[in-house]
């Protein structure tokens, strides 16, 4: 506020408070899943934001849960370690070595670093990923693809690519019921001890659907689901995402993220909200305000 006094940023401060009440109130002891990844995770100081907004979110008496993604990290590490990236319709192909590189960059480096954030705004983060106490029992992920010319379906072997087969939530209400925020990294292990890189949306939404989650908070790159004339629609239910994407006004990249929103709100999960990760407080502005910030989801 231009011009303003200490006391009108008082009480500017104090009017922002009150309006948060109701909010508050509503979402006192409830669950909250936060995917974490895009530009908001790159930009330092966008990054000590959302650590600041988790720890608030904690500090209110929420109980956020995040999972974090890290796809521009293991690029980057691939392209120190001179190791060639193959994609198949987004999904990384993931062999033997380069599964190792990106169990050490999400599990390691990307993890403490998302955890150490939250910690360093004043509470308590723990960094674990899904292969820790059970947590997430991966399965290969299979795809196929017709062939243009033959239109036979052909199988896609993406190596060690996995989706989640079952979430066992024990170690996040340990985490949780100790006052410590869980941050996942989303590596899980099949029943034969072998680990799978995942795809961090689908592991929020499985995680989201698994705790019965009030919300499933998506930080994407883009405002939400937009209509034919490119405006935000503020909510959809699983019918208005099955005639969107029919009709072609949900497309591209926007598919498999509402589709994760659909399976977590049918495993259990109140709403999920898909909100642009790069407005300053995006988690805050969704929760705490009357319209929100993005587009939620709800059955």
């Amino acid at each position: 506020m231009t011009g303003s006094t200490p006391t009108d940023l008082a009480a500017e401060q104090a009017r922002t408070l009150a309006l948060a009440l109701p909010y508050l109130r509503r979402y006192a002891g409830a669950t909250v899943v936060v995917k974490y990844g895009g530009h908001a995770m790159g930009e330092e100081a966008r990054a000590q934001e959302f650590g600041r907004d988790i720890a608030l979110l904690k500090q209110v008496g929420i109980n956020p849960v995040v999972v974090h993604g890290g796809g521009p990290q293991i690029n980057a590490m691939l392209k120190r370690l001179a190791i060639q990236s193959t994609f198949i319709d987004g999904l990384r192909v993931t062999d033997a070595a380069m599964v190792e590189v990106v169990e050490m960059v999400l599990a390691g480096t990307v993890n403490k670093h998302v955890a150490g954030l939250i910690t360093q705004a004043g509470a308590l983060a723990v960094g674990i990923c899904g292969k820790d106490a059970g947590l997430i029992r991966a399965r290969k992920l299979t795809r196929t693809k017709r062939d243009p010319d033959s239109h036979i379906e052909q199988v896609l072997d993406l190596g060690f690519v996995g989706e989640p087969e079952a979430v066992d939530v024990r170690v996040i209400h340990a985490l949780t019921g100790a006052g410590l925020i869980p941050v996942i990294a989303p590596v899980g292990m099949g029943a034969d001890g072998q680990t799978y890189n995942i795809n961090a949306d689908t592991v929020a939404g499985a995680v989201a659907g698994a705790l019965n989650a009030t919300r499933l908070l998506m930080l994407t790159d883009v405002p939400g689901v937009l209509d034919e004339r490119k405006q935000l629609i503020q909510e959809l239910t699983i019918a208005d995402v099955e005639r969107g994407i029919a009709s072609g006004m949900i497309s591209g990249g926007m598919i498999p993220k509402v589709e994760t929103c659909v399976a977590a709100v049918r495993a259990g999960t109140k709403g999920a909200v898909i909100l642009d990760g790069r407005v300053p407080h995006a988690c805050l502005l969704e929760l705490f305000t009357e319209h929100g910030s993005g587009t939620i989801i709800r059955a």
